[in-house]
């Protein structure tokens, strides 16, 4: 499991996506020179070929042409689903090359000519192959998604993805809604309908990888049920309105118009303003929206910064907001290690003036509406830049709850936006304890050590009463999560959410 975590940790989730379907695809490939899949596999290659020569071609021209920050990966993901779901056609079949170029440019196309506020509305892969099927009606087939030789693979895959970006509510309302349908619907036996969609579908390729896409995910947990309810609703196989049956891409499409109408709009592009030294190996960024930019404190944007020679980690960030809404400006907090990747080269020598484009706000690990509640933030780093946004809005909104903040850093130096905290004390009460874990010199007012049961019970006595925040790198978020329901505080007492910092 902690090889898993590691792993996880090393990549991000779009290149992650990018070698599992790699993966599938050079299975497939194999298998099929053996016969064990009903698939040609020189037709299978050069089907690949064509769809990546035609996704490629097609994107850049569109970028060129809108003038968008081209990612680096996107084409490479939506090229290898297109080849996963239209099944391979021979050289000599110039409709069925047609096809593979029809869809392959729609899908792109999808991304900037349907792009409301300069965000794509519909997953690019399904778009191209549902209007194929509406327009020159040619269906795709789902060949490799729906291929049970290939089901190990896609499930194992499939279930590190939705780890990575742990949105397993999204996958599990999906199947809950769409096996209960496909029960319910069925014209024989409901168990046996069920295990046939199971693995004779493209029911985990769907469920695991095309829904969970997170340019076309709702922002919060609620909506995020929603949609996969919707989806799983409409994916069961005999949902139809009249004549119309509901394909597993016209299911998706129509999540993604939900989708749309319930997120926030657009994507936004950021001007430098400053970059400040907050903390040793720490830097935050200012920057100046071009319009109104709405958010709640604790919440993350998707950042895509175009610069040459990206390397494996690819040309897009999620980062938390470290600004609060009261603030003009938006801020970003980011710490900087040794080997940098060619992002954040980038990013750290960015010019005033010089932009940055974000889209996808989300995140549930918000502020309680409550204001009686009793909070504890525990922060590890630099993912104390979500409690910096809260505590800000908390301090400019003279809101005077309860809070108490446990701060962990290796030594002082690392401490980021104490001056923002130190204020938050003196303004409205809060309390802060600075833990340092390798500081080899005394220092006032900060507990030398670490974290534990011991340390939060002498920190926050009344520890029951409370709602415990926790950020930072996923394995320091498991280890409190431990030692809180060790220490009796129920789980439904415990925030934690995805922290695309570390993704």
């Amino acid at each position: 499991m902690n090889f898993i975590d590691s792993f996880l940790n090393k990549i991000t989730m779009y290149r992650l996506v990018l070698y599992y379907l790699a993966a599938i695809l050079g299975i497939a490939a194999i298998l099929s020179l053996f016969g064990i899949l009903s698939v040609n596999p020189a037709d299978l290659a050069f089907s690949a070929f064509i769809i990546l020569g035609a996704c490629w071609s097609s994107n850049w021209l569109f970028a060129k042409t809108f003038d968008a920050t081209a990612n680096v990966e996107s084409f490479f993901i939506t090229a290898l689903i297109l080849t996963l779901l239209i099944s391979p056609v021979a050289p000599t079949d110039p409709a069925g090359i047609g096809f593979l170029i029809f869809a392959s440019v729609w899908a792109m196309a999808s991304k900037y000519i349907l792009a409301l506020g300069k965000k794509h509305v519909f997953n690019p892969a399904a778009f191209g192959v549902a209007l194929s099927a509406l327009a020159i009606g040619r269906s795709a087939s789902w060949w490799g998604a729906s291929n049970a030789a290939l089901l190990p693979i896609i499930l194992i895959g499939g279930l590190l993805v939705v780890r990575k970006i742990r949105r397993f509510d999204l996958a599990l309302s999906f199947a809950i809604v769409s096996f209960l349908t496909i029960a319910l619907t069925a014209t024989g036996n409901g168990f046996t309908a069920i295990v046939q969609t199971v693995l004779h579908s493209p029911f985990f390729f769907f469920g695991l990888v095309m829904l969970t896409e997170p340019l076309t995910m709702p922002p919060s947990r609620l909506l995020r049920f929603c949609y996969g309810a919707l989806v799983g609703f409409l994916f069961a196989p005999n949902i139809h309105i009249g004549t119309l049956y509901f394909t597993p891409e016209l299911a998706l499409l129509i999540g993604n118009i939900f989708v749309y109408a319930v997120s926030p709009k657009g994507r936004y592009q950021m001007a430098l303003v400053a970059r400040n030294e907050l903390a040793a190996g720490t830097y935050e960024f200012v920057f100046a929206p071009d319009r109104l930019f709405h958010f709640r404190p604790g919440q993350y944007l998707e950042w895509t910064l175009g610069h040459n020679n990206p390397d494996s980690r690819g040309n897009r960030r999620f980062f938390t907001i470290a600004s609060s809404p009261t603030e003009a400006d938006v801020r970003l907090g980011v710490k900087f290690y040794g080997s940098k990747s060619s992002f954040k080269r980038a990013l750290a020598t960015m010019k005033a003036a010089e932009t940055i484009s974000v889209c996808h706000l989300s995140g549930d690990f918000v502020l309680p509406n409550d204001k009686t509640k009793k909070l504890v933030f525990i922060a590890g780093g630099i993912g104390v830049t979500p409690f910096r946004s809260m505590v800000q809005y908390l301090i400019d909104t003279k809101d005077t709850r309860a809070v108490t903040l446990l701060y962990s850093n290796a030594t002082a130096s690392e401490i980021a936006y104490k001056e923002v905290f130190d204020r938050a004390a003196r303004e409205i009460g809060m309390k802060t304890l600075y833990v340092l874990t390798n500081e080899p010199a005394s220092v006032p007012g900060a507990y030398h050590g670490f974290i534990d049961g011991k340390v939060i019970r002498q920190a926050v006595p009344e520890y029951e009463d409370c709602t415990f925040f926790i950020s930072g790198p996923h394995g320091m978020v498991e280890a409190f999560k431990k030692i809180l329901t060790d220490m009796g505080v129920s789980r439904f007492k415990i925030k934690t959410d995805y922290f695309p910092g570390f993704a």
